[in-house]
Parts: C-alpha cells; sequence; structure tokens
C-alpha cells in the first residue's frame, strides 16, 4: 500500500457492536483490516513494518483492533451455534459468514506481525490486559486439545494458512462449524507468538499485566503443558510430522530434533517468565508450581541447548529450583487493574444472543442474487479470483458466444472463453 492509503485505511479502523457484524459498515472495516493485514505480512519480510507500526501507534488504533477480536470471539462463540441451528437459515452462499469467521484470524495474524515492536506492546495501554487474558484462552483450548486427543494426525488439523480464505469454497451451514473449530488451531498458534512478543516487554506493561500473567492464569504451569505434549507435532504412519509455516509436512528423521519456530516461541516466553527478577519474586513457586516446572528438565537436552543458547540459563535456574524452596512472593498492597472488553460486551448483549442471530440472518448473511454480485465483484480486489468465481450463482460465460466458459485468459485473468 502507498504510505498515504495506510494511513487512511488506520484512521477508518474503529469499533463495531456486536449485532452488526456482517453489515455493510462492519464488512468495510474487515477489508481493511485485510488490507493492512497483507501490507503488514509484505512489509515484515522485508523489514519494513515501521510505518504501518508507527500510523497504528499514532492513531490510537491497537486498543480498537483488541477490542474487535474480542467481539468476534464471542460472536464466534454465542452467536454463530444459535445462527446455525435457525431452520429459516438457507444462505445462498456462505461466504459471508466466512468473512467474520475470519476476521478473527486477520486480526491476530497484524497483532502477530507488529506486537515485535515495544512501542505497540506500550500503546496497546489498558487493553493489554483483554490480550493478555484472549492469549490464555487460545493456548488452554490449545493444550486441552493435545491431551484430549495425543493422537491426532494432520488430517484432523488445518492444512491450509489462514492468511487470506482463497482457498475456502462456500460450503453448507452445518459444515461452518467444523471449519471455524479447524480455524482455532491455526489462531491460537498466532495467540503463542504474540504472548510471547507480550513477555518479551515486561517493563513496559501495566502493574497489573505481570500479576496477571504469572498468578491469575499461571501462564508459566500452561507453557510446561504446550512444551510436554507439543500440540504442533505428530505422528502419523509411523512418521513425524510438524506443523510450521502455515502447513504439515513430514520431518526427516535426521531433523526430527530441530527447533520449530513454534517451539522457540515457548522457551522465550518461558524464558521472560522465569529468570526476570520481578517474575521470580512475584511468582508463588508452591508444590505444585516448581514440580510442573521441574518437568521441563527432561526436555532441556544438549541438541535443544546448542540451537537456544539462553536456556543454560533456564537449565541452571531449574537446577536451583530443584534443591531449595524460594521465599513466598511479597503480599504487596496494590489496586488490581481488571480487563473490561470481554466482560462489557457480554453483559451488554446477554440475553440477546437469539435475536443477535436473527437480526444477522436477516440483514447480513442472506443477500441477493444481485448484492452476492456485486460482493463478489469488490472482494475480488482483496481476495482470489478464484475464490469469487465460486461466490457467483452465475457461471462465466465466454466472451465470444456466450456458451458456458471452460478457461480463462491467461493474460488478463479477467476474459472467459469456452473450449471451442
Amino acid at each position: 500500500l502507498p504510505p498515504a492509503e495506510a494511513e487512511a485505511l488506520v484512521r477508518a479502523l474503529q469499533g463495531s457492536e456486536l449485532r452488526d457484524i456482517g453489515g455493510q459498515g462492519w464488512l468495510r472495516q474487515h477489508e481493511y483490516v485485510e488490507k493492512l493485514n497483507m501490507h503488514g505480512i509484505l512489509s515484515a519480510s522485508v523489514g519494513q513494518e515501521q510505518l504501518l507500526t508507527e500510523l497504528l501507534v499514532s492513531h490510537a488504533k491497537i486498543p480498537v483492533l483488541i477490542g474487535e477480536l474480542i467481539s468476534v470471539e464471542i460472536w464466534k462463540h454465542k452467536v454463530f451455534p444459535v445462527l446455525c441451528r435457525l431452520q429459516d437459515f438457507k444462505p445462498r452462499s456462505t461466504f459471508p459468514i466466512y468473512v467474520v469467521l475470519h476476521h478473527e484470524a486477520s486480526i491476530i495474524n497484524l497483532l502477530e506481525t507488529v506486537f515485535f515492536h515495544k512501542e505497540i506492546c506500550e500503546s496497546a495501554e489498558d487493553s493489554i490486559l483483554d490480550l493478555i487474558d484472549y492469549c490464555h484462552r487460545k493456548l488452554t483450548l490449545l493444550a486441552a486439545r493435545s491431551t484430549a486427543a495425543p493422537a491426532a494426525t494432520s488430517a484432523e488439523l488445518p492444512a491450509e494458512p489462514l492468511a487470506s480464505p482463497s482457498s475456502a469454497a462456500p460450503v453448507p451451514p452445518q459444515e461452518l462449524q467444523k471449519q471455524a473449530e479447524v480455524m482455532e488451531f491455526e489462531i491460537s498458534l498466532k495467540a503463542l507468538s504474540v504472548l510471547r512478543f507480550i513477555t518479551d516487554q515486561l517493563d513496559s506493561l501495566p502493574l497489573s499485566a505481570l500479576t496477571r500473567m504469572l498468578n491469575t492464569h499461571n501462564l508459566p504451569c500452561l507453557l510446561v503443558e504446550l512444551v510436554e505434549h507439543c500440540p504442533w507435532s505428530c505422528w502419523e504412519a509411523g512418521k513425524l510430522k510438524k506443523f510450521e509455516s502455515g502447513t504439515w509436512h513430514v520431518v526427516a528423521p535426521e531433523e526430527q530434533g530441530k527447533m520449530t519456530k513454534l517451539d522457540g516461541q515457548v522457551w522465550l516466553a518461558l524464558l521472560n517468565l522465569l529468570l526476570s527478577p520481578e517474575c521470580q519474586r512475584k511468582y508463588r513457586f508452591d508444590g505444585f508450581n516448581k514440580s510442573q516446572l521441574l518437568k521441563l528438565r527432561a526436555f532441556l537436552t544438549d541438541v535443544l541447548i546448542d540451537q537456544l543458547p539462553n536456556l543454560v540459563e533456564m537449565q541452571r535456574f531449574l537446577s536451583y529450583l530443584a534443591v531449595t524452596d524460594p521465599a513466598p512472593p511479597k503480599k504487596d498492597l496494590i489496586l488490581e487493574q481488571v480487563p473490561v472488553i470481554w466482560d462489557h460486551i457480554l453483559k451488554k448483549n446477554s440475553g440477546k444472543w437469539e435475536a443477535i442471530a436473527k437480526h444477522q440472518v436477516k440483514h447480513a448473511f442472506s443477500p441477493t442474487e444481485e448484492e452476492l454480485k456485486l460482493q463478489a465483484r469488490r472482494w475480488a480486489q482483496t481476495y482470489s479470483l478464484d475464490m469469487m468465481e465460486a461466490l457467483a450463482p452465475d457461471k462465466p460465460r465466454c466472451r465470444v458466444c456466450g456458451a458456458e466458459a471452460a478457461k480463462r485468459c491467461s493474460r488478463c485473468r479477467n476474459e472467459w472463453y469456452c473450449s471451442r
């Protein structure tokens, strides 16, 4: 994006009501987020994401993005199941619903791209507590998935990245819930990366953030669960498969000890949370927590430490922890901040979930044939043309004879011709 257009999109970002999700104004917001997400990915790949970072900070849009992230998460859990149960819901196309499901992935992907920078974390202000809670919910689901289904195969998990929904064809409503569950896996992995970036900036967080991570949510023990069960790897037909860069791939026997990016994120987060003097002062090293942390010693092999030398400090700390009982945390009298976005949305819409679902079926998720065509042309600029072709009710027609077309021009990708 040109700098002026990027700034215009950032300026236009604003929060929305749960009832308006899927509507025309909300779709414009999703388009802005999706374009900024793609812009962020491309800029980060060449080390030029500083402009986007500055725009999000100067216009105070990180709290807005966090609010939208939690809003669509609540929609998925409270409204979406009701919507799928409505007997009169028979949409011409399920793509508008897919856009809503994909919106959460777009935002968390954008946050993962920019949260590497300290100023982004600082600009989140008090909403960082809501983001910490969000990451905790996602990692809890990830850990529960790995412990409940340790023999899960790659066939049960997502095979495509969530950077764009171009690979998804419209599906019946009853299949959308399964598709949403599959999306949760990669969204949770993005949340892991965001959490790790937050732990990199402990000195910049509000006073209550560290207490919330360590004692309210006990993130160190949750991260130990992820190390122990490693939900991004599985065995299938005697072969080890790992999820990396958006896809599952078979790991050669000689590379099975290689640390993946996801493994690194967990270990770096643990280093930040356990070795910081302030964290050691606040964390409760009781019998349970101590026994859980000492499980890490079995994973700190020479091969692993060679790949991440900072783990030597972790090894020393655990050896010390094994033979001592750290002093209990000092009880300070503080005014603890609490996250407000999640509770505010739930209280505002409590008891209205079915009414919201019926409103959205009528005004957002049942477009007419003409509206669907207009929507397809609009989103063709953001998503792939192949996806848009699946949206349109009419089959493409040959530019010459008007018969049903079979091939698209390989040069312009716009004109269609029949096979004759």
